[in-house]
């Protein structure tokens, strides 16, 4: 019996983002490149000999009950699989996006190991689906193209060596709030992201090509709402970025550099600069 486990969560970003169609059941179906980011989450997995599963966090305004994904995670697998034992979660977050997708695949992957389950990789993002569509993915990890409502999966080549400046405002986005604002079905054909482009310059290593694909559909609706992320795209790219895109939903940004010194300086210009209140987290990942 494995009795303390310590996990890192690792961040994502969207280099891609497309929405096909909304569906009839009310979900969209996607077209997304996921890469995962060098900053994470700590989750620290604790068996308890008493049953139940308690969740302790770093920040007062997260929930530490069924409503947090990481408890869900917990829940799937130790009722499935009846087990006795308790286990304490221990989530400590930094990366500068609201959602607890990569939080809750290190959950599954802990509890997993934590209580020899014998579950594959394959099964554990079969089960990750239930909890949020991101997280098979971040189960998965890497650089990986997203269909289906997220859950389908196709692993794709790294994407080449650079320095990734993310940058998140102080503002929350409702992601309710974009997908029910973008009409996907009434969508111009200029308003989808090159997909298929991307995944060409990602397997031709083309960092200047993958740069100059990056899109996000839901762009449309954020930006517009919030203008606050066009203006750190844009002082990215005026202190260097190859290219900058709105992650997700929103609001975090980032920014794709080849040059380490240029990003240090649009790090700083963000982070200490004239331009500090445009972001309230900044993070460069080299």
């Amino acid at each position: 019996m494995i009795k303390h486990l310590s996990l890192k969560a690792y961040g994502k970003i969207n280099l891609g983002l497309d929405v096909l169609r909304r569906r009839e059941d009310g979900y969209h179906d996607v077209r997304m490149i996921m890469q995962t980011v060098g900053i994470f989450d700590r989750v620290d997995l604790i068996w308890k000999e008493e049953p139940g599963i308690q969740v302790e966090t770093n920040l007062y305004y997260l929930p530490t009950n069924e409503n947090n994904l990481v408890y869900k995670a917990a829940k799937l697998l130790m009722d499935e699989f009846q087990v006795q034992e308790g286990l304490l979660i221990r989530l400590r977050k930094f990366i500068p996006v609201a959602a607890g997708s990569s939080d809750a695949a290190a959950v599954l992957f802990g509890v997993n190991k934590m209580f020899r389950l014998g579950l594959t990789t394959e099964e554990l993002m079969q089960r990750g689906v239930k909890i949020g569509a991101d997280v098979p993915y971040c189960i998965l990890r890497g650089t990986a193209l997203s269909e289906g409502i997220g859950e389908v999966l196709t692993s794709l080549p790294p994407v080449p060596q650079c320095q990734v400046l993310v940058a998140k405002p102080g503002i929350n986005v409702s992601t309710k709030f974009v997908y029910e604002n973008l009409h996907a079905n009434d969508l111009r054909p200029e308003q989808h992201p090159d997909i298929d482009g991307m995944i060409r310059a990602i397997k031709a290593q083309d960092l200047q090509g993958i740069a100059d694909k990056l899109g996000n559909v839901l762009e449309t609706v954020t930006v517009k709402e919030y203008p606050v992320i066009q203006e750190i795209k844009d002082k990215m790219v005026e202190f260097g970025a190859i290219g900058s895109l709105m992650s997700g939903s929103g609001p975090t940004v980032f920014g794709l550099f080849t040059n380490p010194k240029a990003a240090q300086q649009a790090y700083e210009e963000l982070r200490y600069g004239e331009s500090s209140g445009l972001a309230k987290q900044v993070y460069l990942i080299v």
